[in-house]
């Protein structure tokens, strides 16, 4: 049930939205789920994907493959992972795209921009987890 007035529910205009997005906005919508260990170190289930992560797919025909983030490609809303390729009957091989919600982040490229990039997320649960963990350790 729809509670928020100033939010439409209507089919076209989020279809609309969604495929017209700037990049800025894409950059969000194409947010790929940590796997089980980094979920626990960051306490996120998902973030931005980006050049350089490692990743696991987990739907389609190339289930259980890993590799690295080639290039996120917002304008066609899929990333390419390197070694995950088909050949064209010309020869010539390409990188097949793969939508990021259908890939596990299982390795983080650790720069000080993932950090400005999530707006202090990454930085702010890491330091609570800590504070909570040495609370606990206190009171015993």
């Amino acid at each position: 049930m729809k509670r928020n007035p100033r939010v439409t529910s209507s089919r076209r205009k989020c279809r609309k939205a969604h495929f017209t997005a700037p990049s800025s906005v894409r950059r969000v919508l194409m947010s790929a789920g940590l796997s089980t260990e980094l979920r626990h170190k960051y306490n996120m289930r998902s973030i931005p994907i980006r050049k350089d992560d490692e990743v696991q797919v987990v739907r389609g025909t190339f289930k259980g493959r890993e590799g690295k983030v080639v290039p996120v490609y917002r304008r066609c809303w899929i990333i390419h992972v390197e070694r995950i390729t088909r050949e064209k009957v010309n020869g010539s091989t390409v990188n097949v795209g793969i939508h990021p919600s259908k890939v596990i982040v299982t390795k983080l490229k650790l720069d000080k921009d993932l950090f400005a990039t999530n707006d202090y997320a990454i930085e702010v649960l890491c330091y609570l987890k800590t504070a909570l963990c040495l609370d606990e350790s206190f009171g015993t």
